[in-house]
C-alpha cells in the first residue's frame, strides 16, 4: 500500500489483534492500515466533525452521534482550527465592515468572555476575530488594525465608547441601526454554537477550545477536509 502521511511504498508487518493486516512505512518510521474498526480513524471524520458542530452539538453529542471517544473530538476540533486559521481568502481593499461584539464565559458565569469580531458588509464573510476578557483599547486594538490595514472605507460600530478612540473618526459611524447584519450574524453564531446559546447547559472550559470552535464556524468555508 502507499503511505498515508508520505505517500512512500509500506511493505507489510504483520497483523493485528483482529487478524488486520498491518504495513510499515520506513521513511517515516510508521505504521498504518488500509482499514481500521475505530471510526474515529476514517478519513471522513474530520469533515463530520466540523459539520456536528456547526450544527449546534456539543463535544459529547458529536461523541454518541459518530461513536467515537469525547477526546478525539477534541483533538480534531484543535487540529481543523490551526490548518483552518493558515487558509484564508484573499484580501479586498477598500470594503465597508461592521463592528461587534458577543458576551459569554468560561468555566463559570462571572468569568465573563467577549468573542469581538468584524464583518464585510457586501459579503458577510468574517475578516477577523478575538476573543478577549475585557473590552479595553489593548484588547479591541488588534481586530480594529486588521481593518484599517484592509483600507476600510467605512467601519460601523455600536456606541461602545472605546470604538471612538480607536478609529479615526473619518471612518468611523456609531449607529445600533447600522449594524444589522452583524447583528443577524450574532443570531446566527448563538443558534448554531452550543456553547453560545444564552440557555443552555453547555459552556465552555478553555479560551483555546472556545477560540477552536468559534474559528471552524467563521471560516469553515475556507477549508475542505
Amino acid at each position: 500500500m502507499e503511505c498515508k502521511y508520505c505517500q512512500q511504498k509500506c511493505s507489510k508487518a504483520g497483523t493485528t489483534a483482529n487478524t488486520i493486516q498491518r504495513y510499515y512505512c520506513k521513511p517515516c518510521n510508521k505504521y498504518q492500515q488500509l482499514e481500521y474498526d475505530y471510526l474515529g480513524c476514517s478519513k471522513r471524520i474530520e469533515s463530520r466533525v466540523v459539520e456536528l458542530n456547526n450544527e449546534g452539538c456539543g463535544i459529547r453529542s458529536i461523541s454518541r452521534i459518530l461513536q467515537i471517544s469525547p477526546g478525539k473530538v477534541l483533538s480534531t476540533i484543535k487540529k481543523v482550527s490551526k490548518e483552518i486559521r493558515s487558509v484564508r481568502s484573499p484580501i479586498v481593499m477598500g470594503r465597508e465592515y461592521e463592528l461587534d461584539e458577543m458576551k459569554t464565559f468560561i468555566k463559570k458565569k462571572n468569568k465573563k468572555y467577549w468573542v469581538v469580531y468584524a464583518i464585510d458588509r457586501l459579503t458577510r464573510e468574517v475578516v477577523d476575530f478575538r476573543i478577549i476578557k475585557n473590552r479595553t483599547n489593548k484588547k479591541l486594538k488588534p481586530v480594529i488594525e486588521t481593518l484599517l490595514l484592509r483600507g476600510a472605507k467605512k467601519i460601523y460600530t455600536d456606541k461602545l465608547k472605546q470604538y471612538a478612540s480607536l478609529i479615526p473618526a473619518h471612518l468611523h459611524v456609531k449607529s445600533r441601526y447600522k449594524i444589522n447584519r452583524i447583528e443577524r450574524k450574532n443570531l446566527n453564531v448563538r443558534m448554531h454554537l452550543k456553547r453560545l446559546s444564552r440557555k443552555t447547559i453547555c459552556f465552555s472550559r478553555s479560551k483555546e477550545m472556545l477560540e477552536a470552535c468559534v474559528a471552524i464556524y467563521f471560516f469553515r468555508n475556507q477549508y475542505s477536509c
